[in-house]
């Protein structure tokens, strides 16, 4: 008979117990964004009978949310072809704007989401890190949760963590930040960011990863302010879903977006010239 548990004493499958942070701190995180629905026509990349490509902008949520359709990107695209189910092949972080794939039909999300798990689809990532990055690098380190960290949904470079492989290049530097094209071989949460962060470059604007994980309760107890505009630079990470190459799931479609405005302003304002794109570009420097 074994031994009864004693009073705050942690069970070998409580994961909880053994976070710095119990819970997150609250989940409203100021108000809510409502798409309209001329805005959401703006945003489409490629529209067939099969699929719908658009590009999100940095404040949207991907998954529904209880605020009604119009408050999330999945609920919008429904309501935007008026059918039942919009199959969401991936998501991007709400503060991360770029490409998202939705396919109309069943099968096709099928198709394609057995290719996002065979790591068949290529992906291009635009991103602006803190600090000058001299050469392309590539972080080959495990991504775990980050139990010391305040905010439960951190993760961290961990020796317990899953195998995760991100290839840092430089496409631009100046003035102490680097415009870089990034490529994932794997799919963990936040990977980008924890990988960005553990090589000494986090991403501009990033609450969880940057400066201080503490910008991250501070955004969500008061909002945007003075004080973290001086931390972060900017009011969401500075990471863009650049390009979707489908090829290799039969779709013969590459798709790309160009960066936003915001991100294309901070670049302007801080020596990043040129026309960045997703393809490999020689440096430029500001």
């Amino acid at each position: 008979m074994s031994a009864p548990e004693q009073p705050g004493e942690a069970r070998p499958d409580d994961v909880f117990s053994k976070r710095a942070c119990g819970w997150p701190r609250r989940n409203k995180q100021g108000p809510v964004r409502m798409i309209a629905p001329e805005e959401m026509k703006s945003w489409i990349v490629h529209e067939d009978e099969r699929l719908l490509v658009v590009a999100k902008p940095g404040d949207v949520v991907c998954h529904p949310s209880k605020a009604g359709p119009w408050s999330s990107l999945v609920g919008a695209t429904r309501e935007y072809t008026q059918l039942p189910t919009m199959h969401l092949i991936f998501r991007l972080d709400r503060e991360t704007s770029g490409l998202v794939v939705l396919a109309k039909d069943a099968r096709m999300a099928s198709q394609l989401q057995r290719a996002m798990q065979e790591r068949t689809v290529g992906k291009v990532y635009l991103a602006v890190l803190t600090g000058e990055l001299a050469a392309p690098v590539t972080v080959n380190q495990p991504i775990g949760d980050d139990r010391t960290s305040p905010v439960f949904i951190k993760s961290a470079v961990s020796e317990e963590g899953q195998a995760s492989v991100t290839h840092f290049a430089p496409l631009a530097v100046g003035r102490g930040f680097t415009l870089a094209r990034v490529v994932t071989e794997t799919g963990r949460k936040h990977q980008i960011r924890v990988h960005a962060h553990w090589l000494g470059h986090p991403l501009v604007g990033d609450k969880i990863y940057g400066p201080d994980a503490l910008c991250y309760l501070e955004f969500i107890d008061h909002g945007w302010t003075p004080e973290l505009a001086v931390k972060l630079l900017l009011p969401r990470q500075a990471l863009h879903c650049a390009e979707i190459d489908l090829r290799a799931t039969g779709v013969e479609q590459v798709f790309t977006a160009p960066l936003p405005e915001d991100l294309r302003d901070f670049c302007a304002a801080h020596g990043l010239l040129g026309s960045p794109t997703p393809e490999t570009a020689p440096l430029v420097r500001g």
